[in-house]
């Protein structure tokens, strides 16, 4: 197949998004389809294969680190020439809609994809009150298509119900080959205290470093449990903002981590923490979950399709008293307070992880490519 792929967000940004196309592209590539990717400016002109263009963008006023790509000729010209068999929009806002525009202008079958849930990340920027407005916006994007693909059994529901349609699971993945508890190390974990003292109670923190996040919830943590030590790896634009809140706490601003220093990094910690309740499926999850280290998510969005409380880790009410934070606290020295159930955790959540491999995921995906070349229905929720 000839996949034609728009992307608000590619290399050399590092996300949940970007990790899945990357390893989408890799193993479509790798099963003998042709891939032409459209991104912001700044990505590499090849990626494992497939051919990048690069549109000229600016920054997000209110998040510089996104950039807009607004569609331009040259686009549609590279598309014409690669001439498609079917066009993937991902998180369709600027560029996307370009190509969604150009996929049905040209006649191009359209699929789209929704990673990001950016209705609720609004009331993180004061603008809730928009909420209901880019709803309609999303609708009328996303039903352009014939088929819209969420990465979890919640945003499946939730956008049926507002009124999204043709909508399907495509599967969770994590490189289990790299995220693995054997790259334990002593040096990562000192790295991560910073110089603190090693009390057993290492909590660790991976991701953007932005307001949806709401990684403040984690101050009343350290608050309560005198013996914990934080490590925020990582960068965004609530750095500053959170280096104000956490100060005078045991917490250690790590900055961006790649590759097996990464992995390293989940390994070698005593609990991953993960307050965001905003999350389509929180991929950083799963890698924590592949890498052995235990950890506390959000009852909310797509991570209870990954983390079973009690079972191969634990969750917290974001809703609950103080916002969240008591019901965090709680979960979190649930997990820690009986070694031996935190060692089973550990070994329950490798489990779990070694489930979900990209190869099964892409294939997957390519799966419902082909029906929708072939004009078949796909349930709902098809997995």
């Amino acid at each position: 197949m000839k996949i034609a792929v728009f992307t608000e967000t590619f290399l050399p940004k590092v996300d949940g998004i970007v990790t899945r196309l990357t390893k989408t592209v890799e193993h479509l590539v790798a099963a003998g389809d042709e891939v032409l990717i459209f991104c912001p400016e700044g990505a590499p002109e090849t990626y494992k294969g497939a051919r990048v263009v690069g549109v000229p963008a600016m920054p997000l006023p209110l998040y510089p680190e996104l950039k807009l790509a607004l569609p331009r000729p040259a686009v549609a010209e590279a598309l014409e020439r690669f001439g498609p068999d079917l066009v993937h929009v991902v998180n369709p806002a600027v560029l996307g809609l370009g190509g969604i525009w150009l996929a049905k202008t040209k006649g191009y079958p359209l699929v789209a994809s929704y990673h990001t849930h950016l209705p609720k990340y609004l009331e993180h920027y004061g603008m809730g009150m928009l909420e209901p407005l880019l709803w309609e916006l999303l609708k009328a994007a996303h039903n352009q298509a014939l088929l819209n693909l969420c990465t979890s059994t919640a945003m499946v529901q939730e956008l049926s119900e507002k009124g999204i349609q043709h909508t399907a699971l495509w599967q969770r993945g994590v490189d289990t080959d790299l995220f693995r508890p054997e790259l334990r190390s002593q040096a990562m974990r000192e790295r991560l205290l910073g110089g603190r003292s090693d009390t057993g109670q290492l909590l660790l923190y991976i991701g953007r470093l932005s307001a949806e996040k709401q990684i403040e919830r984690i101050r009343p943590v350290l608050d309560a449990m005198p013996d914990a030590r934080l490590a925020l790896v990582g960068d965004g634009p609530f750095r500053q903002q959170l280096e104000t809140l956490f100060a005078g706490s045991a917490t250690q601003f790590v900055g961006y981590l790649a590759g097996e220093e990464l992995a390293a990094a989940y390994a070698s910690a005593d609990a991953f923490l993960f307050p965001s309740s905003t999350e389509t499926l929180g991929l950083v999850l799963l890698e924590a979950m592949a890498a052995g280290c235990p950890v506390v998510g959000a009852n909310r969005g797509g991570i209870p399709d990954i983390v079973t409380d009690g079972v191969n880790g634990c969750l917290y009410e974001p809703n609950g008293p103080n916002g969240g934070a008591d019901s965090l606290r709680a979960a979190t020295q649930r997990l820690l307070g009986d070694p031996a159930q935190r060692n089973q955790l550990r070994h329950d959540a490798r489990l779990e992880a070694e489930r979900w491999g990209w190869a099964g995921a892409t294939e997957q995906l390519r799966g419902y490519y082909r029906r929708v070349l072939s004009g078949s229905s796909i349930p709902a929720l098809a997995n």
